[in-house]
C-alpha cells in the first residue's frame, strides 16, 4: 500500500526526527491521571503516555480489550488541562477493525491526543506480558486498513505510530521489522517493535535492523538496565516508560498502609506524604491547605 500524502508534518514527528538524527530520545512517561501528570512535568518529561494498562487498572478492569475510546478520551482531557506536554495514546488494537480504529481516532483526536499508536495484536487483545494465555497478531492487511482509516479521520496533525508484537509472540527480528515496514508504508509516523526480553539484546537487534528513515519506538519495561543514551545510540528516537509511576504509587501506598497498620500513623517509619495543598494545586495552581 502507498503512504498517503500526509500534508504538514505532525509536530511529535518533527521532535522525533530531531531525536533520532541527535543519538537522544526523546522520554515519554506513562500518566493515567493528572497527579501523574503534574509528577512528569516536574521530572521534565518530553511527553506522556496513556498506557492501556494503566487506565485499565485505574478502573479495576483487564488489560484485555475493555478500555472504549470515551475512557481513553477522558484521560487525554484530564492529561491536556494539567500538562503542557504531548499525549501519547496507547490505543491497543483499537477494537480490531477499520470501523472501529476510525472511532478511536476521531475520539481522541478530539480529546487533544497528539499520537495514536496502534498495535497488531489479534481481537481480543491480551497484555503482552500476561502469563494466563499467549498473545495472537492479527493480518497484516487488517492493521494497514486500520492505520489508513486512522490518518483520515485524524488528519496529519496527529502522530500515527505503528506497534508490532511480532517478538512478543515468538517472531523472529526479521519477521518484526518486516510487519513494521509494512505499517511505515502504510503511512505510520513512527514504529514500534516491542520486546520483552529481559536482557534487551532483542531490542538492540531491532534496532540495528531498522534502517528506515522513520523514527524508530521502544517500550524498555523489560529491559530497564538500558539507559536513555543506550536507546539513542542504539537508534531510538523515543523511549516509553509505560507504567512505572503507577508501580512507584503501587509501592508507597502499600508502605504508606502498612505503616498505619504497624503503628497507628501513616508517617511513623518515615513514609513521606506529600502536603494536602500539594493535591489541591494539581487542579488550582493557586490553592493552598488551610491548616
Amino acid at each position: 500500500m502507498t503512504a498517503p500524502n500526509k500534508g504538514h508534518i505532525a509536530p511529535l514527528v518533527a521532535r522525533l526526527t530531531a531525536a533520532a538524527g541527535a543519538r537522544r530520545p526523546l522520554r515519554a512517561i506513562g500518566a493515567a491521571s493528572a497527579v501523574a501528570a503534574k509528577v512528569a512535568v516536574e521530572a521534565r518529561f518530553d511527553a506522556l503516555w496513556v498506557s492501556g494498562l494503566e487506565v485499565s487498572t485505574a478502573l479495576g478492569l483487564p488489560d484485555e480489550n475493555v478500555l472504549g475510546p470515551r475512557d481513553l478520551a477522558d484521560t487525554v482531557l484530564a492529561l491536556t488541562r494539567t500538562a503542557a506536554l504531548p499525549v501519547i495514546v496507547d490505543i491497543d488494537n483499537a477494537g480490531g477493525t477499520p470501523a472501529t480504529a476510525r472511532r478511536f481516532a476521531g475520539d481522541l483526536t478530539r480529546a487533544g491526543a497528539a499520537a495514536l499508536c496502534l498495535e497488531d495484536s489479534a481481537y481480543p487483545k491480551v497484555n503482552s506480558f500476561a502469563l494466563h494465555r499467549g498473545q495472537a497478531l492479527a493480518r497484516i492487511e487488517t492493521v494497514t486498513e486500520q492505520i489508513a482509516a486512522m490518518r483520515e479521520v485524524a488528519g496529519p496533525r496527529v502522530a500515527l505510530i505503528g506497534r508490532t508484537e511480532a517478538l512478543i509472540c515468538d517472531g523472529s527480528v526479521t519477521e518484526a521489522v518486516e510487519r513494521a515496514s509494512a505499517y511505515a508504508d502504510c503511512g505510520a509516523d513512527a514504529v514500534l517493535i516491542h520486546s520483552k526480553d529481559a536482557t534487551g539484546q532483542q531490542a538492540l537487534a531491532t534496532a540495528a535492523a531498522w534502517t528506515r528513515k522513520v523514527p524508530l519506538v521502544t517500550v524498555p519495561t523489560a529491559f530497564p538496565h538500558l539507559a536513555p543514551d543506550d536507546l539513542g545510540t542504539a537508534g531510538f528516537a523515543l523511549a516509553i516508560y509505560a507504567n512505572q509511576l503507577s508501580r512507584a504509587a503501587l509501592a508507597a501506598m502499600r508502605r504508606a498502609a502498612a505503616s498505619f497498620q504497624t503503628t497507628g500513623s501513616f508517617t511513623a517509619d518515615g513514609t513521606p506524604l506529600s502536603d494536602v495543598a500539594d493535591l489541591l494545586q494539581i487542579a488550582d495552581p493557586t490553592a493552598r491547605a488551610c491548616f
